[in-house]
């Protein structure tokens, strides 16, 4: 199956990337077309990906034609483009599927999803939800691209505004609290590069810890906070600085731009 990227900045060359090292597609399955041709041959440069002029010959040479622009270029990236019969696939964020199978046009099926960019080191978490006249063939598709970079789940669309807020700008709040915690490192005598390789470490083992075991972070947590000791002093720490409030509210403005997004605010 022929896979056509519209848009090659990160979040386009953190899944193409991730999908040509996970072994999913051949490069000379894919294509690509950005406004800036620039972006464009830097993959046919360093993975031998198809060049297209524009999105006209890249829509013709793909039956799947993955969407990755900002939300304000959606409809002139697609202006005057034949996508009859094709599977559009977006990632733009805030962009409905209502709106998408607008400007898409009658006979394009079309998808809705949210990745984040650990996709490119194939750590990467999706979700999707679909429009209407998907054929078996479209969700093995969806899901075969975005497992080979990390974990999908299908959503109703209704939540796909919050996945956007918690997975989608998830990596920048995380990214934070790593510099943060090496900064924290430093600030006791650590040297800079151990301690935010420490720091990035101990974030990448404790979240594998959630995932492997299945267990609550909360018990987890526990098991590591000794009567008296020097886990729950930090603890309190990050209680009085509002971390968890901080962390819950960054989804929920996250989510809130999503949605003013949808609706062109």
């Amino acid at each position: 199956m022929k896979l056509g990227f519209i848009g090659a900045g990160k979040m386009a060359s953190a899944l193409a990337g991730g999908v040509i090292r996970g072994g999913a597609w051949e490069a000379s399955s894919m294509a690509v077309a950005d406004a800036h041709r620039a972006f464009s041959e830097v993959w046919g440069r360093e993975w031998g990906v198809r060049v297209c002029a524009d999105n006209r010959e890249l829509a013709s040479v793909s039956e799947v034609v993955l969407l990755c622009v900002k939300p304000g270029d959606v409809a002139g990236a697609l202006s005057g483009l034949d996508l009859r019969g094709r599977l559009v696939v977006s990632v733009v964020a805030g962009l409905t599927v209502a709106e998408l199978q607008r400007v898409a046009g009658a006979g394009a099926r079309v998808v809705r999803v949210m990745p984040n960019t650990p996709a490119l080191v194939g750590k990467g978490a999706a979700a999707y939800s679909e429009g209407e006249g998907l054929v078996a063939a479209d969700f093995e598709c969806v899901e075969k691209l975005f497992s080979s970079v990390g974990e999908v789940v299908r959503v109703k669309e209704g939540l796909m505004d919050v996945v956007t807020g918690l997975s989608g700008s998830g990596p920048a709040y995380v990214y934070t609290i790593i510099e943060a915690l090496a900064d924290g490192g430093v600030l006791m005598g650590l040297p800079r590069e151990l301690s935010l390789r420490l720091a990035a470490q101990t974030v990448a083992g404790a979240a594998e810890m959630v995932l492997s075991t299945g267990e609550h972070p909360g018990v987890l947590r526990d098991r590591v906070a000794s009567p008296g000791g020097t886990t729950i002093a930090g603890m309190e720490a990050l209680e009085k600085g509002g971390l968890r409030a901080a962390l819950m509210g960054a989804v929920r403005a996250a989510s809130e731009r999503s949605r003013n997004l949808a609706a062109g605010k």
